[in-house]
C-alpha cells in the first residue's frame, strides 16, 4: 500500500514548511491557546487538506513553487481544519485524538472551545489578507458548513429514521466542503477558468465523501490502537453513518438499540454485531468506491506532472485504507 508519506512525496518540503509556520502563525500571545494549538499540530495527522492545496497548486503552475498565497491557503485549510478538531473533540467528548488525548480532556472544554475559536479567528484574519473576494467566500462558507454540520449531527442523533441523503449532506458539511472549496480556491489563484475551478471543487468535494465514509467503515473494522480513538465510538454517541444506515435495512432490532440509546449494558456490542451481520460495511465500501472513482474524472484537464499523478493516487489510497 502506498504511504501517506511516499504519495506527498511531490509537495513534501512545501508540508514540512507549512508545519513550521503554522506554529509561527499561531503565535504567542496567549501561552495556554498556543499550547493547546501546538499539541494537535505535534500529534502528526495526515496533513491531506493542505497536501491537496499544494498538490494543486503545482499542477496548475507548472514547473514553479507555490506562491506565498498558495502557502497561506494551505496553512489557512490546515487551521480551519484543527480548530473543527478541538470543536468536534469537545462536542464528541473524544478523550483520544490521533492516538493522544485530545485538547479538551487535558485543558477543558472552555480552554478547547476558545483555542477553537481562536484559530477560526486567526485563519479568517490570514484569509483577508489574500485579498481576493472569491477565495474569502469559498473558504468563509467552510466556516458555516462546519456549524451547520455540526448542528445536524445533534439533531440527528439516536434516529434511525435519517436518510442516506442527510448523512451525505452532514458529511459533506462537516469534511468534504473544506477539501472541496479549498481546492477550488487553489484554482482561483492560479487563474483559472471558472469550469476548471468547479472541475477542482468537485474532485475535493468527491474524495473528501469518499475519505470520511472509509473512517465511518474503519470505525467498525479497526482496533482502537489502530483508530488512536475509541473504536465503535460515532455509533456510541448515536451518530449513524453509512454502514450503519444500510444494515438497519437488514436488521430491525438494530433501530430498537439505537432508539433506546443503548441503555442495556450489552447493547453497543450487539448493535456493532449486527452491523458486521448485514451487509452495512460492504455497501458502504461500495459507496467510498463510487465516490473515489468520480473523483478522478475531474482531474482529466490537469496537465500531467508528478503533483497531478498523486492527486490521482489519492483516490487509490482512500480505498486501501480499508484492507
Amino acid at each position: 500500500m502506498t504511504s501517506v508519506t511516499s504519495l506527498f512525496a511531490p509537495v513534501e518540503a512545501d508540508l514540512r514548511l507549512l508545519t513550521e509556520n503554522l506554529k509561527n502563525l499561531v503565535g504567542a500571545r496567549h501561552p495556554v491557546l498556543e499550547a493547546a494549538a501546538e499539541h494537535l499540530f505535534e500529534a502528526g495527522g495526515k496533513r491531506i487538506r493542505p497536501a491537496i492545496v499544494l498538490l494543486l497548486s503545482r499542477s496548475l503552475l507548472l514547473h514553479q513553487d507555490p506562491t506565498p498565497k498558495h502557502r497561506r491557503l494551505a496553512e489557512i485549510t490546515e487551521m480551519i481544519h484543527t480548530a473543527s478538531l478541538f470543536h468536534d473533540d469537545v462536542v464528541d467528548q473524544a478523550q483520544l485524538r490521533r492516538g493522544i488525548p485530545t485538547v479538551h480532556s487535558l485543558f477543558g472544554n472552555r480552554v478547547a472551545i476558545q483555542a477553537g475559536d481562536f484559530l477560526f479567528a486567526q485563519a479568517s484574519c490570514y484569509l483577508a489578507d489574500l485579498d481576493n473576494l472569491l477565495v474569502v467566500k469559498l473558504l468563509s462558507q467552510v466556516i458555516k458548513d462546519f456549524a451547520e454540520g455540526e448542528i445536524q449531527q445533534g439533531f440527528n442523533r439516536f434516529d434511525p429514521q435519517i436518510s442516506l441523503d442527510s448523512y451525505l449532506e452532514k458529511t459533506y458539511y462537516k469534511t468534504a466542503s473544506l477539501i472541496a472549496n479549498s481546492a477550488k480556491a487553489a484554482g482561483v489563484l492560479s487563474s483559472v477558468s471558472p469550469q476548471m475551478a468547479q472541475s477542482l471543487y468537485n474532485y475535493g468535494r468527491d474524495i473528501g465523501l469518499a475519505f470520511q465514509i472509509v473512517d465511518d467503515i474503519l470505525d467498525f473494522t479497526r482496533s482502537t490502537d489502530e483508530l488512536g480513538k475509541p473504536a465503535g465510538s460515532d455509533l456510541r454517541d448515536g451518530n449513524l453513518t453509512a454502514p450503519v444506515l444500510f444494515a438497519l435495512d437488514e436488521k430491525p432490532y438494530l433501530e430498537v438499540l439505537i432508539k433506546r440509546e443503548f441503555e442495556q449494558p450489552e447493547d453497543i456490542e450487539q448493535a456493532i454485531a449486527l452491523v458486521h451481520a448485514s451487509q452495512g460495511i460492504e455497501r458502504a465500501r461500495e459507496l467510498a468506491h463510487k465516490y473515489a472513482h468520480s473523483a478522478l474524472t475531474y482531474l482529466s484537464d490537469l496537465p500531467e506532472s508528478d503533483a497531478q499523478q498523486a492527486l490521482v493516487n489519492l483516490s487509490d489510497y482512500v480505498l486501501k485504507r480499508l484492507h
